[in-house]
């Protein structure tokens, strides 16, 4: 237990149910659901059980189709081709399944990738013979420019899919999509976005894009519940694409909806009220600032972007890219690691992270990156968020470093 006050929170945060007792900067991770949410959950959790027949039968599809329309307004998709999941993971594997691939066929993404996707990028490979080619992308990078010239360089012929992060999980970084996906168009190669970051972060508009898919998170920045996720699929690409489980959409007689909905809003028994919710948690945070999430976006960047200078400066440290290519998130470089990795969760955490969270109530990822010692921390900007959190957070990292 930490004897000293905590640094403060926004005025904002009374309306998580966070702990009082940790500084919480982590947000990227898992998100944090507002309190409005979660209890608008539990009465739809409660109208469930008390009669499950009537609720999954006769009541879920209004729910659902309520909040897709709610989600696809704010990305900017058709919300024909948007289908509701658990987590973006699930939906980078529900398009690589989908795909039907030959030996000598590529599969392209960057070393920013998160590691669950490079996983089923390598999965996917493995069975079919394909290959994959991840570009190298260091850090610094000078310019957006030089990340496109760098991703685009690598399709070629043989090029069946471009995964590739709207923003990346280890690094932070916002990119350059717009570019790479006109680039990657012109060459015939089709682009599957990893947006688990963006819907809420960044401004979004998936159907100018013109991408095939993207898949994103709904409880990272736009703060609904766990289990809350989206895959959009263009519409020349729909038939092809089947959810990870086959369940009885797959031979419904059904002719009011689509083939796509039919498959994809029912794959068995789950609890869809993190779907549902999603609606509420928009509505939420559009209400936050008078701007809506425009102006909430602008505030959790600017924030970040302080963030990122202050820790640069108690650190050491040089700016690892330009401030356009930051949204909600910034990583600061670290000193190369001395001490070894910890195993107390399914993914391993860096002692530093533990150090940070047992001696100062600090939740805030230590990042190995691109491979340990090499490693950066990874800030997060919400709503709840205030700077003298960053403050406590850069004289904290000072103190564990020199003991290192």
């Amino acid at each position: 237990m930490i004897s000293r006050a905590l640094p403060a929170r926004s005025a904002l945060a009374e309306h998580w149910a966070l702990s009082n007792e940790v500084v919480f900067l982590n947000h990227g991770s898992f998100g944090a659901t507002p309190r409005v949410v979660l209890e608008a959950q539990s009465e739809l959790r409660a109208r469930l059980e008390s009669e499950p027949v009537r609720f999954m039968l006769r009541e879920v599809e209004p729910l659902i189709d309520a909040s897709r329309d709610s989600l696809a307004a704010l990305v900017g998709c058709d919300p024909e081709g948007l289908a509701f999941l658990t987590n973006a993971t699930a939906g980078v594997n529900t398009v690589l399944r989908s795909l039907d691939l030959s030996p000598g066929d590529e599969l392209v993404t960057t070393d920013h990738e998160y590691n669950a996707c490079k996983n089923a990028l390598d999965f996917v490979a493995h069975k079919s013979g394909a290959r994959v080619l991840v570009v190298q992308l260091p850090l610094p990078i000078t310019s957006e420019d030089a990340v496109t010239d760098a991703v685009v360089a690598a399709l070629g012929p043989k090029t069946r899919l471009l995964l590739i992060d709207h923003v990346t999980s280890p690094s932070a970084l916002v990119m350059p999509l717009e570019a790479i996906a006109k680039r990657a168009h012109e060459k015939g190669v089709d682009v599957l976005v990893d947006g688990a970051h963006a819907p809420g972060m960044v401004p979004l508009a998936i159907d100018a894009l013109g991408v095939a898919y993207y898949t994103a998170n709904c409880h990272k920045w736009i703060c609904a519940p766990k289990g809350a996720a989206m895959l959009y699929v263009r519409k020349d690409k729909r038939a092809r694409v089947r959810p990870l489980s086959i369940s009885h959409g797959a031979n419904s007689p059904r002719t009011d909806r689509s083939r796509f909905r039919l498959e994809h809003d029912w794959t068995g028994t789950s609890d869809p009220t993190a779907a549902i919710c999603i609606k509420h948690a928009i509505e939420f945070i559009s209400r936050l600032w008078p701007g809506g999430i425009a102006e909430l976006m602008q505030r959790n960047r600017r924030l970040a972007l302080e963030a990122r200078a202050l820790l640069c400066l108690a650190l050491n440290q040089t700016r690892e890219c330009p401030d356009d290519m930051i949204g909600s998130m910034a990583a600061v470089r670290l000193p190369d690691r001395r001490g070894t990795a910890s195993a107390s969760s399914i993914i391993m955490i860096e002692a530093l992270q533990d150090r940070l969270f047992e001696a100062h109530a600090i939740e805030v990822p230590i990042v190995p990156w691109p491979a340990s010692p090499k490693r950066f921390v990874r800030v997060s900007a919400q709503a709840y968020n205030g700077i003298a959190e960053y403050e406590y957070l850069a004289q904290a990292l000072k103190t564990e470093l020199e003991k290192e």
